[in-house]
């Protein structure tokens, strides 16, 4: 247990907190938000001693572990699975299936735990650090944007990781949906004073709309009555039979409390700029190849056809190429083989990771967005400033001083400076806290053009994508329905042996094994069945969907034999106006049929898998039976 006491801190003119108090229970998982720079990290740092309140204590119990992520990468083994056992308890100094199931689920293939650390990326490097801590087991676990240097499967697998969490626990993301699975209670730093419940952000963020609205109305009627009071007092002051209920009223003045006005809270709010599209072909990518080198293809004969409004998101594991692709979607990089058609009227905005390099450091906000468009006058950028939350002199602060938060909103904020109908997005909710993910959620939301972005964010996914571009068992496919119809589908590769336990996982064929020798003969006969009947449950939707892809296919054929010899009749006939209207329809009619054969492969790959998985649980109990 954690006991903070009226701390107070300040950094020059700015004060973080004023009289703040709270404790942290016994096995509490306690999310903590609050807007950037407001004191999150502040509250961290102090925890584990590298900070100090001003005035106030912060009471940790004796012999009690904190364990936290250091940003520091100082590695002194030669291989990642003897780095990772270094965080291993004194006791459990041996115990490296532990080591090895942690950092299987943050991304770390078998073949990697051999490796020297030195080798990977620095967003692999800060895993390795994080997997020491969480091999560690500590009484209280401080997370600060964890889920940063992790894809998607490594968030799903953490978030898993930490609702079983056994001890205390303190996390700060952006993540609104994985905060909200994993927490128990949850803590805001607003107006400088903390405020804690049971239950989750929404349940908060309620609350505290409720408290002050209550408060407005209070403050409201309380000014109403004082302003009586007041003209009372002026208007009986000189009425000698007055005086007592005049003394009265000037004692109840006295004793009421000054409430002052709610300070209004700056949020995000903005929208992207749309211009018309005509037409229903957006953007097409046909036999997409590309590789950084000659041996290993990134991306190998990807195709999609894009249509007007559509919300694709591109997801997957790191470094399988979704960058790659946003990339040369956006005209970024040339593919090695095949090549993207876009509709003439298209206009992109793209917003990359590393775009915050392109910001000039001597520059100010506001000449960022000026130099962005010859168009752009300073009312505009001024505007675009305010949007973006640089307020009055903000905007002229320089671009070298800027926080990653801050450098992101100005790269969005240059998105807003010319009317676009194509986005592309690239992980556009890093460094950006959880209001201004709201914010970013309901402004692509509301944009009229057509959005591909790359995220690892599940709420993002559940409340935008239409469609799916998955980078997964070495390969790309495209998945047409929502982040849940592909979860409910197969989702994620390998999922379910990363959510066991520990000693599940190690001992996990074992087990199997044991459990097989042991069963009857009548008891194999049932469980046999019960396979049999779980793949006709598996495989029949996807039998039914290849079913109807390849009759799909087949109508479109015969639409497009009509097409051709109409097309052979108006040009005999040298209608132009005929020919162009021809002309737009095989083209309709032709991305509908490549998209359905890339389907078709997707389905047949996906029930040869799921086939081959079926027939090797069968023969596992062929083999015990016979033995």
């Amino acid at each position: 247990m954690i006991n903070v006491e009226n701390i107070t801190k300040s950094f020059g003119a700015q004060s973080l907190f004023e009289g703040v108090s709270f404790k942290l229970n016994h096995r509490e998982r306690l999310g903590v938000v609050g807007r950037n720079g407001h004191g999150k990290t502040t509250l961290f740092r102090m925890i584990i001693g590298k900070d100090h309140p001003d005035s106030g204590t912060i009471t940790i119990p004796k012999n009690y572990r904190i364990g936290y992520v250091r940003q520091h990468l100082d590695f002194t083994e030669d291989t990642v699975l003897k780095e990772g056992m270094k965080g291993l308890p004194e006791q459990e100094k041996d115990h490296h299936w532990k080591v090895e199931k942690i950092l299987g689920g943050l991304g770390f293939s078998n073949a990697d735990m051999h490796r020297c650390p030195g080798e990977f990326s620095g967003g692999f490097q800060v895993r390795l650090n994080l997997a020491k801590v969480l091999v560690s087991e500590p009484d209280l676990l401080l997370l600060d944007e964890p889920t940063n240097y992790l894809d998607i499967t490594s968030i799903r697998w953490v978030k898993q990781f930490l609702i079983n969490w056994p001890h205390e626990l303190m996390l700060i993301t952006h993540d609104r949906s994985f905060m909200d699975k994993v927490v128990t209670h949850t803590m805001t730093i607003y107006r400088r004073k903390v405020r804690k419940i049971t239950g989750n952000t929404g349940k908060l963020y309620e609350q505290i709309a409720q408290e002050e609205e209550i408060y407005e109305k209070t403050r409201m009627n309380d000014e109403r009555k004082q302003k009586e009071i007041e003209q009372f007092i002026t208007r009986f002051r000189a009425k000698a039979r007055l005086a007592n209920m005049v003394q009265s009223r000037v004692k109840t003045l006295e004793k009421m409390e000054k409430r002052d006005k709610l300070e209004a809270v700056k949020n995000l709010d903005f929208s992207f700029r749309s211009k018309p599209l005509p037409g229903k072909h957006v953007m097409s990518a046909r036999n997409i190849s590309f590789s950084y080198d000659s041996d290993t293809p990134l991306i190998r004969d990807f195709s999609i056809s894009v249509g007007p409004r559509e919300r694709i998101c591109v997801v997957g594991k790191n470094g399988k190429g979704k960058t790659t692709l946003l990339k040369i979607l956006a005209d970024a990089i040339q593919p090695r083989e095949g090549e993207t058609v876009c509709n003439p009227a298209v206009e992109k905005g793209f917003y990359e990771q590393t775009n915050v390099r392109t910001l000039v450091d001597t520059r100010t906000v506001e000449e960022e967005f000026l130099y962005s468009n010859p168009e752009v006058d300073r009312q505009h950028a001024r505007s675009i400033c305010g949007a973006m939350m640089f307020y009055g002199d903000a905007a002229l602060k320089k671009i070298s001083v800027l926080s990653g938060g801050e450098k992101s909103r100005v790269m969005l904020g240059k998105l807003l400076v010319t009317p676009v109908n194509l986005l592309l997005l690239d992980e556009p909710t890093n460094h950006l806290d959880m209001e201004s993910c709201d914010a970013l959620l309901a402004a692509i939301d509301n944009f009229d053009g057509v959005v591909i972005m790359v995220t690892h964010n599940e709420m993002f996914l559940h409340a935008l994508a239409e469609r799916l571009i998955v980078f997964q068992n070495n390969g790309i496919s495209v998945f047409d329905g929502t982040y849940q119809n592909f979860l409910e589908k197969g989702g994620w590769e390998d999922e379910s042996s990363k959510h066991m336990k520990p000693s599940e996982s190690a001992q996990k064929n074992t087990a199997e094994e044991e459990g097989l020798s042991k069963l009857t003969k009548k008891e194999m006969r049932r469980r046999r069945s019960e396979i049999i009947s779980e793949r006709g449950k598996v495989l029949k939707p996807v039998e039914q969907r290849i079913t109807r892809a390849e009759d799909d296919i087949e109508r479109y054929e015969k639409e497009m034999v009509l097409l051709n010899e109409a097309m052979q009749t108006a040009s005999q006939a040298q209608d132009g106006t005929k020919i162009v209207e021809i002309s737009q329809s095989i083209h309709v009619c032709q991305a509908a049929i490549d998209k359905l054969f890339d389907d078709l492969e997707t389905f047949t790959n996906t029930l040869e898998g799921q086939h081959a998985i079926f027939e090797k649980k069968l023969q596992q109990l062929e083999d015990f039976r016979t033995e």
